[in-house]
């Protein structure tokens, strides 16, 4: 492909594409995400491909290798085009038998298709399957027909449309006003409008300004911003190129951090192609916009989701937050103006451009637009990548989509906002999921972690699991956030051992206001939300550790009760 030098270039290519597509009567569509390797793929696609070859069915069945499709519980798992049938867990031995008679024969097996586990009740289809049927995929959507190492898909399906739309119908103020307009808020967890984020940037005079993607995604059971760079990475490229032109940046940074190495080679893959085509540059699409991407492989640190920490670790420093003012967009990378988006937030802004902030305003709430995708993992039966509209219900989410606690046992709290976030018990589960509801009951909407607790969660050994790991993560650099998640993690091991007094629930909560209000950066603020927010909804399990020396989970060591004595059991340290 030669290089686009005019926005007709770009319509052109995608009508020569659609022209250039075969015409198959099936087309097998493989998962094949971070969570679809781990659990196989691999092999899958190995089998298919081996398959289709011996028997020449290549020309009359197509295979497409694909990210992640969200269910990351029934992987590895295929969509059959046109038809979206849905078969998953799948092992190799499982193909020629799908081949033989799903392909082939048009017939379903009913032992390959997904069961409700609570009414048995079977779906073929994907957009039946109720893991999917209340979900809202406006950015995960076109996983299940886009490869991620082909431009080309991304731009069948409307790709870079928006950037044209952009840089030669709008003007780059119009563009923040459109951003704006839509309502669309920080998907990193502050929940800042994205917008005003811009218009503070580019208002700053400077000779250079930088925009950069926050990919680092530290917390502990979420993975939403790499499935997004691993199955549809030229989305938020695509994202970074209009967010520049409105801002007035000619460089940008994608920070990945380094256990993510899968995100990193796919989006690394995806900046060289844009390059390639023109797209990334200089005079993209013929126009007078000149800009280029970084990427940079993160630390693998914490801290480093902070974004002056994130600035540091990109000059070449040790991550260590800084103090603000002065903020990122006043002095930022370099010391020159800088706007930092996480992923999620990037990839929706080719969907407002392309349809319209008005389009987009209407979905959500009054206070929180579009929709939300959602790690839903921990004691939940259908766990993976949920995506849906601002406003819909814990219950929704947890019960609906996520099919309800597993193995019998009863719900007893959901965790939203990461190591930062709070726990919220039963009686919040029809809390609408908004940014400003989250917080009103204890926790925050963080990057998009929901954790899924059942009764054998002890709550407190919970607690204590989240301050040592934000104890271990702080960079140290400030008093309140080094010595007082150490001093309030040393009172929550003394309890989970039955060493705890009364008193300490006060002097918890004392220690843990101090923290959250003297700390410098985002990682100290929220650290201690957990202790608070379990203290706020659990208190009395902490009493039951303190003066009855028992822990109702029959997790805590020697405080486990009698009827208890064959559970799990752990060390604290």
């Amino acid at each position: 492909m030669k290089k686009l030098t005019d926005p007709s270039d770009l319509t052109a290519w995608k009508a020569r594409l659609a022209e250039q597509r075969p015409v198959r009567q099936k087309t097998v569509v493989v998962s094949n995400g971070t969570c679809g390797r781990a659990s196989g793929s691999s092999a899958v696609i190995e089998a298919l491909s081996r398959i289709l070859e011996e028997r020449g069915l290549q020309e009359a069945i197509g295979l497409e290798v694909t990210g992640c499709h969200g269910f990351c519980e029934r992987e590895p798992n295929i969509v059959i085009l046109p038809d979206g049938l849905f078969y998953g867990p799948l092992k190799p031995d499982d193909i020629p038998r799908i081949v033989d008679q799903t392909l082939l024969k048009n017939k379903v097996i009913p032992g390959l298709v997904y069961k409700d586990p609570r009414t048995r009740r079977a779906f073929h289809l994907l957009k039946d399957i109720p893991f999917y049927r209340k979900q809202m995929r406006l950015l995960t959507g076109d996983n299940v027909r886009i490869d991620p190492d082909r431009i080309e898909d991304y731009i069948l399906a409307d790709g870079y449309q928006a950037l044209s739309r952009a840089l030669f119908d709008m003007t780059a103020e119009e563009v923040i006003r459109e951003v704006d307009a839509s309502g669309l808020r920080g998907r990193g967890g502050a929940g800042f409008p994205t917008g005003k984020k811009w218009q503070f940037c580019r208002n700053e005079t400077a000779d250079r300004r930088y925009i950069i993607c926050n990919a680092d995604e530290g917390n502990p059971g979420t993975y939403m911003d790499r499935s997004i760079l691993t199955a549809n990475p030229h989305c938020v490229i695509e994202g970074m190129i209009i967010g520049a032109y409105a801002i007035g940046a000619a460089e940008g940074t994608i920070y990945v951090r380094m256990e993510a190495p899968h995100a990193l080679g796919q989006v690394t893959l995806a900046r060289d192609q844009a390059r390639k085509v023109g797209l990334l540059g200089r005079s993209i699409l013929g126009s007078e916009f000149h800009f280029d991407l970084h990427i940079v492989e993160g630390a693998g640190a914490y801290v480093c989701g902070e974004e002056t920490s994130l600035i540091a670790s990109i000059e070449g420093y040790r991550a260590v937050s800084r103090q603000r003012p002065p903020f990122p967009a006043q002095s930022g990378l370099w010391g020159r103006p800088t706007n930092i988006n996480n992923v999620e937030t990037w990839a929706n802004v080719p969907l407002i451009i392309r349809k319209g902030a008005e389009w987009y305003s209407r979905i959500g709430t009054a206070q929180s637009k579009g929709t939300k995708i959602f790690s839903l993992v921990g004691k939940i039966r259908n766990g993976g990548q949920v995506e849906v509209p601002m406003g819909t219900t814990l219950r929704e989410v947890i019960t609906d989509i996520g099919g309800g606690i597993k193995d019998g046992k009863k719900f007893k709290a959901v965790q939203t906002g990461g190591p930062g976030g709070g726990f919220l018990p039963a009686e919040f589960l029809d809390l609408p999921i908004d940014y400003d509801s989250l917080v009103k009951a204890g926790s925050t909407m963080g990057s998009g972690g929901m954790i899924v607790l059942d009764e054998t969660t002890c709550m407190v050994d919970l607690a204590r699991h989240y301050m040592h790991f934000t104890q271990e993560e702080s960079c140290g650099k400030c008093v309140p956030c080094r010595v007082g998640t150490k001093q309030i993690h040393d009172i929550l091991v003394r309890i989970t051992r039955g060493e705890g007094k009364e008193e300490d629930l006060a002097e918890l909560e004392e220690l843990a206001e101090t923290v959250k209000e003297a700390s410098l950066c985002g990682l100290g603020q929220g650290a201690p939300n957990p202790v608070l927010s379990t203290l706020r909804h659990f208190r009395g399990e902490y009493l039951e550790h303190i003066k009855h020396k028992r822990c109702p989970a029959g997790v805590c060591g020697e405080l486990s009760p009698p009827a208890r004595k064959g559970a799990r059991k752990r060390k604290h340290g």
